[in-house]
């Protein structure tokens, strides 16, 4: 068939079809660069002669006063197109050549001369706006840390001064800073009095914020310098409130003890946000702090409830109850039980079980919080002040697994400190670590991991049969046939023990390779089926310099070491352990993990863009086991991987322990 310029339709058609293609291939092309590129925009004079102002502004605020700029445009006519150049001559900056200062109050004028060495203005120094900025910032935190609670920084100007006397090269500017009293405004009129440094006198505490403070019905007692207000019976022990509060009578105010204070009873975790006032008494220059607290309920109850699909389970339910008790025992103890349980369903053929929910997993874990660290015996405050926000947390859980591995029961107990010294520092500490995990059937390990069965059988069936002639009739009971194949395959879990056990102990003649093929598949074996005993101790360290939230160019550091047995260890020195075929020190039958392990955690971001940032992670670790034990327990072995690692793999899938290893 032609058309009607003789050409084919099959060519008219092929024709049409790529300019659709390239059209469709160009239209996709402008739609990816309108979204990643910067839209054209229009030459605009007076948009251009901002930019300048703004440049001729930012060069100004460094100095550079008599800064000449200017732009060329550059245009193509043809094309449309133009390019602007700015150009600018900075000149000589204008130095500084003393700094002075006019000082009103006496208190002020003391309390700044302390600090003068270290103010960003200085003699000699190039003008530069920004240090002014940040001298007003400085002085101003120092004043309110050093008595002055009322200390304005509108308080704080400079005036800047040139000779005109001198030579018109002469690029020298004296500073004058100058910081008035402190001004009040009041109905009719401005009045000014000099500052002064305030001491508190009373500090109360209220308890029972809901109520009046003026409350008849209210009660207090006195402990130390602190009263306390409360209603009916006093719920708090006064020594935890007293050092959740960092005022003390005849110390000077300072703003960082208010932001301690917050801070601590926050972390108490047995109020909400408390209110804190100063009521100044001029004529003495003294201060009644009132802190007003209200107590969160004594029990909370919470739940949640979970439906999942993963690629583990096609369908799961989980459901996850907790009972938080606080201020258990009057020191803003925090009691919290929670339980677990789910159920899934699984498909995997290495669950004998065909119930549709046949994955189940079921266990509870109870806590003990304590604000501060405690330690039989020691006091730790000179060591970890309480402004640190230290915390005590006892722990012991238990689960119960059933599921597509070898079934699990585990029993964790803990006793860990940690403190937060800074904003950018946080210390951990697990003085107590004890890990029980029992495998309730290891003898399904070649059911679950298939691929360590896969490299077993291989090496068998070198020794089922040669040309139909059975080379080993003694072998023959390993194995099985099964209906989906006539090729026999060793028994589980029989057939593949004795199996090993005969190459291993050279029962049958076997190749090098052969015997270390099997040797490595029972070593692992031995490893994720036996039970683990772990007593451990460790120690964290994270650092961070990010400031605030909305800091995306930071860097996260962490470091952890930790060490298992080296107690229990010592303790067998002077009390006999039972011991097992392999000489190993046995505890309740078990023996117990000793071993020392790192690990060195970096991660850094650069901010590409408002909306974009860009991550960079390097894990560095190294275990090494000794003395009790020839291997690291494989619950607490390296891997990558996972929710809660690198998502876009599935846990021990990345790196050269891959999944394939264990599955």
């Amino acid at each position: 068939m032609k058309n009607e310029n003789g050409n084919s339709l099959t060519s008219f058609l092929k024709n049409k079809l790529t300019a659709c293609r390239e059209s469709f291939l160009v239209s996709g092309l402008s739609e990816w660069l309108k979204k990643v590129g910067e839209a054209p925009s229009t030459l605009d004079t007076t948009k251009t002669k901002r930019t300048l102002e703004r440049l001729s502004a930012y060069y100004g605020s460094k100095g550079y006063f008599n800064n000449n700029t200017s732009y060329e445009i550059d245009t193509i006519i043809k094309k449309r197109r133009a390019s602007v150049s700015y150009k600018i001559d900075l000149g000589k900056p204008f130095m500084i050549d003393s700094v002075s200062q006019r000082i009103a109050s006496n208190a002020i004028d003391s309390i700044y001369m302390l600090h003068k060495s270290e103010a960003f203005v200085q003699d000699g120094e190039q003008f530069d706006l920004s240090k002014f900025s940040s001298e007003r910032e400085r002085l101003s935190n120092i004043f309110r840390n050093s008595g002055i609670y009322n200390f304005q920084e509108s308080s704080i100007s400079y005036d800047i001064a040139t000779d005109t006397t001198k030579l018109a090269n002469d690029q020298k500017m004296n500073i004058e800073l100058n910081i008035d009293n402190f001004k009040r405004r009041g109905d009719s009129a401005v009045t000014s009095s000099e500052y002064k440094v305030y001491k508190f006198d009373k500090i109360n505490i209220y308890t029972d914020f809901l109520y009046d403070e003026n409350d008849s019905e209210q009660k207090f007692i006195r402990y130390e310098d602190y009263t306390i207000y409360y209603r009916n019976k006093l719920r708090f022990k006064p020594k935890t409130l007293a050092n959740a509060v960092f005022y003390e009578k005849d110390s000077i105010y300072k703003d960082i003890d208010r932001t301690r204070t917050y801070r601590q009873i926050t972390n108490l975790g047995v109020f909400k946000y408390p209110t804190i006032t100063s009521t100044p008494n001029d004529s003495s220059a003294t201060l009644d702090a009132n802190i007003y607290l209200a107590a969160r309920p004594k029990y909370s109850l919470g739940t949640s409830f979970e439906v999942t699909r993963s690629n583990i389970q096609q369908f799961g339910l989980a459901l996850s109850p907790s009972l938080q008790a606080r201020n258990l025992f009057g020191g803003a103890e925090n009691l919290n039980l929670s339980g677990r349980l789910s159920i899934g369903s699984s498909n995997d053929p290495s669950i004998i079980d065909n119930r549709f929910f046949n994955i189940q997993e079921f266990g509870a874990d109870l806590t003990l919080d304590i604000p501060r660290i405690w330690l039989p015996f020691i006091n730790t405050n000179k060591i970890i002040p309480s402004y640190t926000l230290p915390r005590t947390r006892i722990s012991i859980g238990t689960s119960f697994q059933k599921n597509i591995g070898l079934d699990k029961q585990a029993f964790n107990t803990v006793l860990g400190y940690n403190w937060v010294p800074s904003d950018f520092i946080k210390h951990d500490v697990e003085l107590l670590n004890i890990q029980f995990v029992r495998n309730v059937n290891p003898d399904r390990f070649f059911n679950v991991y298939g691929n360590s069965f896969s490299q077993l059988d291989d090496v068998a069936d070198n020794f089922d049969s040669y040309n139909d002639t059975v080379l080993y009739p003694e072998l023959t009971s390993y194995f099985e046939t099964t209906e989906d194949s006539e090729d026999p395959s060793l028994r589980i879990p029989t057939g593949t023990t004795d199996f090993t056990e005969a190459i291993l102990n050279r029962t049958v003649p076997s190749t090098t390779d052969e015997y270390q093929t099997v040797s490595r598949i029972e070593e692992r074996r031995q490893r994720l089926t036996e039970d683990n005993l772990i007593f451990a101790s460790n120690y964290t360290f994270n650092l961070n310099n990010r400031e605030g939230i909305t800091d995306n160019t930071f860097f996260q550091f962490r470091f952890k070491v930790e060490s298992a047995g080296n107690a229990l260890s010592l303790l067998s020195k002077v009390i006999p352990f039972n011991t097992n075929t392999d000489e190993d020190k046995l505890v309740f039958s078990v023996p117990f993990s000793q071993y020392i392990k790192t690990e060195f955690d970096y991660v850094k971001y650069w901010a590409t863009s408002r909306t974009n940032v860009l991550a960079f992670r390097s894990f560095f670790g190294i275990a090494i086991p000794y003395g009790n034990s020839d291997n690291i327990p494989f619950v607490r072995s390296y891997f990558a991987g996972g929710a809660n690692d690198i998502r876009a793999w599935s846990p021990y899938s990345l790196g050269p322990w891959t999944y394939g290893c264990y599955k």
